[in-house]
């Protein structure tokens, strides 16, 4: 009788349109932890040939995890710049992944025991996959799966990297420091989905590459961020002046930031 009735459920529920098969999710977060986790090799050999040691290279990609801004700290101390502004680049960089956790966390539901490891995990790649998953079960599946991936490549990499550094010779001449950026470029770009976004992205380009030449190292990455309220204040303007909004000014920067995204869909 269970049997009959378990059958009559399962033959009356919906169909679940928005399931992925686990094969397909572990494929697709394979392919991405792969590719990406390559790369850390190019970290490894850059941040060698900047100066840093094998274990504080090894201790940046254990501890930190997040490719753009070590990319950042060691191009901005090559460049010779001030260690506390190729921190303070990196560490902006970085915060991107907070805003990052904030989603997930809704998404995933993790239990509390492990949410301090998975932490770690909250990058570009793995927010990328997971956000790409139709449902709670594929995005686990997906963030697990990618984390783990690229966490082994990206340290063993960067080992790899860090000791064959001297072989290679001058790192400048094998373009192996653009490695990472590429990347991160490569996963940003479908991103920018929006007129806003895409005005956001483009002043920030024109500002970091326009002050490279005047500013210190790792300061451009600083003031390039100035490109996302610029932006905002422009869009609330131009939405005040159409007279839907009684402020102006910075009032209206962060309600436009919701307003803005409704609008460019």
């Amino acid at each position: 009788m269970t049997q009959q009735h378990t059958a009559l459920a399962d033959r009356d529920r919906p169909a679940d349109h928005t399931a992925k098969p686990d094969r397909a999710v572990v494929r697709d977060a394979l392919g991405v932890g792969v590719a990406v986790g390559l790369s850390g090799f190019a970290f490894g050999v850059t941040s060698a040939g900047s100066g840093l040691g094998l274990l504080q290279t090894c201790a940046l990609s254990l501890l930190v995890f997040t490719g753009a801004s070590q990319f950042a700290l060691v191009g901005a101390l090559a460049a010779g710049g001030n260690p506390f502004a190729a921190a303070a680049g990196a560490l902006f960089l970085g915060v991107r992944n907070a805003f990052y956790g904030l989603r997930l966390s809704q998404l995933l539901a993790l239990p509390r025991a492990v949410r301090p490891l998975a932490a770690q995990w909250v990058i570009d790649e793995t927010t990328a996959v997971t956000l790409a998953q139709p449902n709670r079960r594929a995005a686990r599946i997906g963030f697990t799966v990618t984390g783990l991936t690229l966490y082994v490549l990206w340290n063993l990499t960067t080992l790899l990297g860090a000791l064959g550094a001297k072989a290679i010779g001058d790192t400048g001449a094998w373009g192996l420091d653009a490695a990472g950026p590429a990347v991160f470029l490569a996963l940003l770009a479908p991103m920018l989905r929006t007129a806003t976004e895409r005005a956001v992205a483009g002043l920030a380009v024109l500002l970091g590459l326009g002050l490279l030449p005047v500013l210190p190292a790792g300061v451009p990455v600083l003031v390039a961020a100035l490109a996302a309220p610029a932006a905002l204040f422009v869009k609330g303007r131009r939405i005040s002046a159409r007279g839907d909004g009684d402020g102006d000014g910075a009032a209206t920067v962060l309600p436009i930031v919701s307003r803005a995204s409704e609008e460019d869909r």
